[in-house]
């Protein structure tokens, strides 16, 4: 598990399937745009019942070193811990290449409370050290600014513009393309020590 403040990352469980599936539900008109997905009704895929297949998946990939998925999670004081996001180190490549993406979401009810920036910073400082990666990347349609919001105040490499790089929402959309290695932040102490300098700065 990692954390900072209210802020749980942690590997999926089963018993995730109702919070995982109120989320992604609740949250159509937030998620569907910016996310690949098989064709069906957003209910059905989001479902459940879908989440046992979503979770074998996960573990599957996660087992074969391939991807390091976690739950995010917040943690206030009096409330039980629920289930607000989710953030993934996929396509992760060793050897010489040492790199790895990610992709992440957030319930759009927490939107805006520094979650995702602060589960980021947690997946790169995890990624760099004891992943053993070099590399961490980022694609984001350029039309998604909140996203492209989160990984710019982080300090985020604006590296690429990838034309047509992902089939969503029904077309093939273009992406830019992010990165960081673990220079970048080395001499910081890490990237959440980073984003909490960010934070005092401008709170």
């Amino acid at each position: 598990m990692l954390a900072d403040g209210p802020v749980l990352l942690r590997p999926y469980r089963r018993s995730d399937a109702d919070a995982w599936s109120e989320v992604r539900i609740a949250n159509r008109a937030w998620l569907a745009p910016w996310e690949s997905a098989p064709p069906g009704p957003w209910h059905e895929l989001n479902s459940t019942a879908a989440y046992r297949y979503v979770y074998q998946d996960m573990r599957r990939s996660a087992r074969r070193g391939e991807s390091m998925p976690f739950a995010v999670c917040l943690r206030e004081p009096g409330q039980p811990e629920r289930l607000v996001g989710h953030i993934n180190l996929g396509n992760i490549v060793r050897r010489a290449f040492c790199s790895a993406y990610v992709g992440y979401w957030v319930d759009s009810r927490v939107a805006g409370q520094g979650i995702i920036p602060t589960a980021l910073a947690l997946t790169v400082d995890h990624a760099f050290g004891p992943a053993g990666l070099h590399r961490v990347e980022v694609n984001i349609r350029p039309e998604n600014k909140p996203s492209r919001r989160v990984v710019e105040k982080l300090g985020f490499r604006e590296e690429a513009y990838h034309a047509r790089y992902m089939h969503i929402d029904g077309a093939w959309r273009d992406h830019i393309g992010y990165s960081l290695t673990s220079e970048d932040v080395g001499t910081e102490g890490g990237l959440l020590r980073r984003w909490h300098r960010l934070r005092q700065h401008t709170a």
